[in-house]
């Protein structure tokens, strides 16, 4: 026994702890209707015999057979399970939060979001968006060795169109089957006011669609460190890690075991440069909700997609539209302004500018960018909802 084992021992079996505690609110969801096994104590003292062992084990296999390459990896892979764990406790919290102080909008919701990830099209844009953003490293784009920059743009562009495209679809089939179904009067018998049912349902599927977001950006963070790997022109270095990584790393466990927690960092710093990419695309398919559930209120679903498709089309095409006809073609000119005034700018949602740069944008200043698409798109939804509402509100259900 060397002092590195007990040191990558005890890590491992605090880090093991860290996973147990992060599975227990989906565990628990899981098990709520069973038998409540989580009552008993030997079901406690069972896990924690677990995390022991496996503390131990992964102690003495790392302590034996890595260096810190492998250490660096093993980190990153173990903060890729946890941030699974942790994004499934985001959405039990979540809908235990409305379950609480929202019953019956909150249980609309919840059917909402069962119903949405159930529906083999949730899998099938989910997967086809998954196959073609793992394909894309290995596609070649004769970019002069930007080909990583053009994975990255295809990888949020996957990602924002597939949960917008299930988020529309979604939102029109589900509220105009309720309402041509009449299982709409049956709710709001119960009673769920026409308020609760709307907002429920667009929170329902919202959350899905995260589901499929967060699940896909999560995808996308593997395939940008393969990418690194794999497109590599001669003589090309990788950049040093991050060094408050390194700091706090060492600062934490100033053994062998900063290597392990170093990959964890490394894993985090690679989220969260990827987190404003993927919350600006999710801004968009939140307003794209939106736009669709207050149409359905009123309109078949052929009808409904029709209309986003459109909307989405003149919402790329209106800013060039404008800019070219200014000062001439007053009458396209007039049409140009009024679309870019009704219609939301999707080219705020763009993020292939920022990812195509020769040098990327600050930080800091990406954040901010991404905190003022996230107001816009809040105040956009806010008012395409409020019409709906509107719509909704006289509309005859029997």
């Amino acid at each position: 026994m060397t002092p590195s084992f007990f040191s990558l021992a005890g890590l491992c079996i605090i880090l093991a702890v860290v996973q147990m505690v992060a599975a227990l609110p989906w565990l628990l969801a899981l098990d709520i209707r069973q038998r409540p096994l989580w009552k008993k104590w030997s079901t406690w003292g069972i896990g924690v015999a677990v995390c022991g062992g496996v503390g131990l084990v992964a102690g003495w296999y790392l302590d034996v057979s890595a260096d810190e390459i492998f250490l660096r990896r093993v980190g990153r892979v173990y903060g890729s399970i946890l941030h699974l764990q942790v994004a499934a406790d985001l959405f039990v919290g979540i809908f235990a939060l409305q379950l609480i102080f929202w019953p019956k909008g909150g249980a609309v919701a919840l059917s909402a979001f069962r119903e949405g990830v159930r529906q083999p099209m949730f899998w099938l844009l989910g997967g086809t968006a998954f196959l073609i953003i793992g394909a894309s490293p290995f596609v070649p784009y004769f970019t002069f060795g930007e080909d990583l920059k053009m994975v990255k743009e295809l990888g949020y562009a996957l990602t924002m169109l597939a949960a917008a495209a299930f988020a529309v679809i979604a939102a029109s089939m589900s509220v105009s089957e309720e309402i041509e179904g009449r299982t709409a009067v049956t709710l709001m018998s119960k009673p769920v006011s026409r308020r609760q049912f709307l907002l429920g349902k667009f929170s329902g599927i919202l959350m899905a669609a995260l589901f499929m977001t967060v699940f896909l950006g999560w995808f996308l963070v593997w395939i940008v460190l393969f990418g690194t790997g794999y497109i590599r022109l001669p003589g090309q270095v990788d950049p040093p890690d991050p060094q408050w990584t390194v700091n706090l790393a060492q600062s934490l466990f100033p053994s062998s075991g900063a290597d392990l927690l170093r990959g964890l960092f490394l894993w985090v710093d690679d989220v969260v440069l990827t987190l404003p990419g993927l919350v600006i695309g999710f801004c968009q398919v939140m307003v794209f909700l939106a736009i669709a559930l207050a149409l359905a209120t009123r309109l078949p679903v052929v009808v409904n997609w029709t209309i986003c498709l459109a909307v989405y089309y003149l919402g790329h095409l209106t800013p060039i539209m404008t800019e070219v006809t200014r000062g001439q073609y007053r009458l396209i000119y007039f049409v140009a302004q009024l679309f870019d005034t009704l219609l939301p700018g999707l080219d705020l949602f763009d993020v292939g500018t920022a990812v195509i740069r020769e040098a990327p944008l600050p930080p800091l200043e990406y954040n901010l960018y991404a905190l003022n698409v996230s107001i816009y798109a809040v105040v956009y939804t806010a008012i395409a909802l409020l019409f709906g509402l509107i719509l909704f509100e006289d509309r005859d259900l029997a």
